[in-house]
């Protein structure tokens, strides 16, 4: 009889004793899922200036343009335009004044074109060499003489069609009145005018004036002009402080164009004004 309990007994503690483990064990916890992570939302690029029709790299081109010309010496006013979708930006000084050295050049050569096609005055080799010498060296005889020979009031009457509406002659040193040597415009003016130029002058002669604004001589390679670029320059020490200012187009097609008028004020002299005319130029386009 002991010896049939013992087998029992034995089997039994085991069975407690596996059945106080089960008790005792510990709950299995479930499993843990990692949280997916939140998707990357790309930042939006900041745009200087939205609505200004530029591309956004563009745009902060522009704005290192502005920022500079505000520690420059003098008044700057800059207009830029994007011939091809429109696009255009001009600073607070656009609107202002300022003498026009020998940018009227430009605005003289584009009328004595207009009355010779028009059958007006019939331009002669002399009058169209010295045509070449106001846009290749800016020369002032050269203006002097075509302005005497072709009547002074008949330019200044006709400036304002090829948008130069703000042009205002001056009384200055000279006895003719209006003479081209005194006349005050605006930036805005200069835009209007390089544009009138590049979209409607008819083509042999936009042809022409596009062709010697590529080719300027070293009198006047600064400002916007350049490699990829055409420009008429002016510049002139006026009572008031040096005047230098730029005008033209960049790029293929003339596609650009940039007017820049830089009234020193006397805070400044000629390579002041011709460093800031160009490092605008090169900021913008670089």
């Amino acid at each position: 009889m002991r010896h049939m309990l013992r087998p029992i007994l034995v089997a039994l503690a085991l069975a407690l004793t596996a059945c106080g483990h089960a008790e005792t064990a510990q709950p299995q916890e479930p499993p843990r899922h990692t949280p997916a992570a939140a998707p990357l939302v790309a930042t939006p690029e900041v745009c200087p200036m939205p609505d200004s029709g530029f591309d956004c790299e563009f745009q902060k081109r522009i704005q290192n343009a502005k920022n500079y010309a505000e520690t420059r010496p003098g008044i700057i006013g800059i207009v830029l335009r994007d011939r091809k979708t429109g696009a255009m930006w001009r600073n607070d000084h656009a609107g202002e004044l300022t003498w026009t050295a020998s940018t009227i050049k430009l605005a003289m050569i584009v009328n004595l074109l207009e009355r010779n096609r028009s059958g007006k005055i019939k331009l002669t080799a002399d009058d169209r060499r010295l045509m070449t010498a106001m846009l290749h060296s800016s020369d002032d005889d050269a203006a002097d003489t075509l302005w005497k020979r072709y009547t002074g009031t008949t330019f200044n009457a006709a400036f304002p069609k090829y948008g130069m509406a703000d042009l205002v002659a001056q009384r200055g040193y000279s006895a003719n009145f209006p003479y081209w040597g005194f006349e005050k415009c605006t930036t805005n003016d200069l835009d209007r005018l390089i544009n009138y130029v590049l979209d409607t002058v008819p083509a042999e002669d936009r042809a022409y004036i596009v062709e010697q604004m590529r080719q300027v001589g070293p009198e006047q390679q600064w400002g916007v002009w350049g490699p990829d670029s055409g420009a008429k320059n002016g510049w002139s020490e006026e009572d008031g402080g040096w005047v230098m200012n730029s005008v033209g187009f960049v790029g293929k097609d003339e596609r650009y164009t940039l007017a820049i008028m830089n009234n020193l004020k006397g805070e400044g002299g000629y390579n002041e004004g011709r460093e800031t005319d160009t490092e605008i130029t090169r900021i913008l386009f670089r």
